[in-house]
Order: structure tokens, then sequence, then C-alpha cells
């Protein structure tokens, strides 16, 4: 069962990614991936990573789906709101997963460790596509629409909050101690290759948990 008290939805089962989305898709916070609609938004993300929001065209992702351009406008009012809507589903989405494997956690170093790999997978592209777009096309957003997927970031970095709050890493200060955690993780993406034989994500995140608690 899935408890839609937040933007970011809890789901305490274990789901496969693809259970996930269904069960979002089930609760109403996340579009269809099947419908048209959703088609569109799965083709944005995948074209605006590969090539950029500035570069990527209504005709190219007329192209992608197999529709006439105009068609587009049928569901969204422009590009712009599609790259908001990608942001929102992918935030989201990332969100009920990174809570889901907390919840899931029996200790406090487990939860960050899951929190660490969620958000490695992420940045890697195994568990939610498009994750990259919420760093690289910030700026593509306008002021109006940074702040609709700011909430819902601000939510997702609360769970961060709370685990490392609650793993009394060193420091102190939990929003300091994430700052450098988005650095390490991020910059992982220019080095780590997900496939490297003898160190997995999972092996990655626990080192990762190894440097920043005692």
């Amino acid at each position: 069962m899935i408890e839609s008290g937040q933007d970011l939805v809890r789901v305490p089962e274990e789901l496969s990614p693809q259970q996930l989305v269904g069960a979002l898709v089930a609760e109403g916070v996340l579009t269809d991936p099947e419908s048209a609609r959703g088609r569109l938004l799965n083709a944005a993300a995948r074209l605006f990573e590969q090539k950029g929001f500035a570069r990527t065209t209504v005709r190219d992702l007329a192209a992608e789906v197999g529709i006439l351009s105009g068609s587009i406008f049928h569901h969204f009012s422009s590009k712009e709101q599609i790259l908001c809507e990608v942001m929102r589903e992918v935030t989201i989405f990332a969100g009920a997963r990174m809570r889901t494997a907390a919840e899931q956690s029996r200790t406090p170093q487990e939860r960050l460790q899951a929190c660490i790999q969620c958000e490695l997978e992420a940045i890697h592209g195994l568990a939610v596509p498009g994750f990259s777009i919420l760093v690289v096309e910030w700026r593509s957003l306008s002021e109006e629409s940074q702040q609709e997927v700011l909430r819902l970031r601000e939510e997702y970095e609360q769970i961060w909050l709370d685990a490392i709050k609650a793993a009394e890493c060193p420091g102190g200060d939990p929003a300091l101690v994430r700052r450098l955690l988005v650095g390490a993780l991020s910059h992982t993406y220019s080095w780590y290759k997900p496939r490297n034989k003898g160190l997995s994500i999972p092996d990655l995140a626990a080192r990762v948990l190894a440097i920043f608690t005692p």
C-alpha cells in the first residue's frame, strides 16, 4: 500500500523499479509511461540527457515517439513545461525509491548507506533515468518552474538530512555533510564505471559510508 501524505510518496514494500513506477502511477503521482504523455516524457528525458535541452527541438521529440510536432502541444504548452515535468517526475521517483530503501534499513548506518547507494545508482543511470538533468538543466527552467521542482527537491534532501543526523556523522552539521556528499558522489561520474570488476556500486557505497561515519 502507498501512503501519500507528502509529494515524495512512501512505499513500504520492497519493489523493483518497474513495480515502483506502477505503484506511483496507480497513486496518481507519476504519468503512466505507456500513455502518450508518458512516452513523450520518457523520450524527452533521453534526448535532454543525450543532446541537452537547448539542442533538443520539438521536432526531435516528435520524431522520437513517431508523432507530428504539433501533437506535442496537446499535452504540453511548451518545451520548457516538458523539462519541468521531467524534472518533477524524476525527483518524485528518486525520492520514493530512496525513502523505501532507507525505511527498510535496520540501523542508522544502513539507512545512510542505502541513501548513498540509491544516489550512486541514479547518478550512473542504473535506476532513475534522467537524474543528471536535475543538475545539468536547472538553469533552463523559469523561476516559477524552479520553485516547483525545488519544493520536491527539498523533500528529497530531507531524507538525506534525517539519515545523516541519525548516523551521527562527524562534523555535526547534517547540511554540511550533505554538501560534501553531493560533491563526492557527483564526481564519481567522471571516474567510476559501474561495471568495473572488483568494485560494485554497493561496495563503493560501503566505502563512502566508512569515510563519512565514525
